[in-house]
Parts: C-alpha cells; structure tokens; sequence
C-alpha cells in the first residue's frame, strides 16, 4: 500500500515514516501544502495522512479541490486537539477519519487498517434495495436510473445500513463501525449524515428508505426489497 504523508513537523514526519514503512507501507512525505497537493493529483496512492495546518495550501482546501476533481482516495486527517470545527469540517468534505495531535503512532496504524477495510468492504459488490443500487467496487450509487454522489462518509453510512435491512442500528453502534471508533455518544454526527443522505437518495415522491426509531437509532427498511 502507498501512502503519502502530508506533514511540515520535521518530528512528526520522521516517527510516522519509519512506524508505516516498518508496517510494510511504501510511504512518501510532503512538507508543504503545494508539493502535497502536486503529489495526491499527479501520482496514485492508495492513502493520504493529511495535517490540516501546513504552509502554503491548507489540508483542507487540498481535501476540498481533491474531492471536487472526484478522487476518492481515502484520507486520515491530523487536527490540533480542541479543533472541533476543522474536524467536522474534513468529515463533511469527505475525510474517512480523522486524529488528534499529539497521538501514538501505533493509533494512526490501527486507523490506516480500519478505513482499508471499510474500503475494500466483503461479499458481492452490488447491493439492490428497490429502485436503488449501490457498487460496492465503483461506489456509485443510482436511484431511478439518476447518479447518487455522496461523500465518503455518507457512503459508508449508507453501506452499513444496506449490509443489515430490517434490523435497528443504535447510533452508537453505528458510529463505531462507520466512524471506526468510539465516539462521543452525546454527538449528533450520526444523525446530521442521516439527514444529508436522506435528502439525496430520497427524492420527493419516492419510497423512504431510512425508518428513525425514536430513541433508538436507524434501520434500512427491508420492504424495500434489500438484496445482495
């Protein structure tokens, strides 16, 4: 796997490098915001740990333009501790996760084999519920024959719904495994996500996929005709 390291803390840079290429990662590192940006559209990685603040471009306005030229390689951004707003602003650009400076390397690790296997994903790759179908491979998503995009976040949200029709998830369970780890069970992220993909896979006048049991959590309605 090769991963690019977006990070102008000469330190940090260092221990991060050697921890992944110890991990068997071909791992390349940019100090600057520009050379990092150049690096992620002109070369294939299959990871970017991005810090938000660098010099030159920003990593979030590099997750911005990376997103809107529809490259989906996954990102794991590095944030100062207390940055709730920059956190919540990476994941609704399309981060697949996000860490907290100073944090242990062997955390970034864990991180790096969590949001490759949400990527890779298991069974077949196309999931049908009614009018709407999602490619587990592509991740494109179709309802009534009109593309679907979503970020990163809303299709692993969507995708762990479609794994489990009929059953009720609890908001916590659900952002265990689409966020990867424990959260604060008080957050309305859960909630906030459901919302922005109501709004794009449920069209007006089309069948609701997505029940709220009040108190509880979400659940993929299995009369939608749920299949793998």
């Amino acid at each position: 796997m090769r991963v690019l390291v977006v990070e102008d803390e000469p330190r940090i840079a260092s221990f991060v490098k050697q921890a992944l290429t110890e991990q068997g990662f071909d791992v390349l590192v940019a100090a600057t915001g520009d050379e990092g940006y150049d690096l992620a559209q002109h070369e294939s990685f299959d990871l970017l740990v991005l810090d938000i603040m660098l010099p030159g471009r920003d990593g979030l306005s590099i997750l911005r333009n990376l997103r809107a030229q529809r490259n989906r390689v996954p990102v794991i951004l590095l944030t100062a501790r207390g940055e709730l707003h920059e956190r919540l602003e990476g994941l609704d650009l399309g981060a697949d996760d996000y860490l907290c400076k100073p944090f242990f390397v062997e955390e970034l690790i864990a991180r790096i084999h969590a949001v490759f296997r949400r990527a890779a994903g298991d069974g077949l790759s196309l999931r049908q519920a009614g009018a709407l179908t999602v490619n587990l491979s592509t991740r494109e998503v179709r309802r009534e024959g009109r593309a679907v995009d979503l970020t990163a976040r809303e299709f692993g949200l969507l995708e762990y719904l479609l794994r489990s029709p009929g059953r009720v998830l609890p908001r916590t369970q659900i952002l265990e495994h689409v966020w990867g780890y424990d959260f604060d069970p008080q957050s309305n992220l859960v909630d906030v996500t459901i919302r922005r993909l109501r709004k794009k896979i449920e069209s007006e006048g089309e069948e609701p996929l997505i029940e709220t049991i009040r108190g509880v959590g979400y659940r993929f309605r299995e009369t939608a005709g749920s299949r793998r």
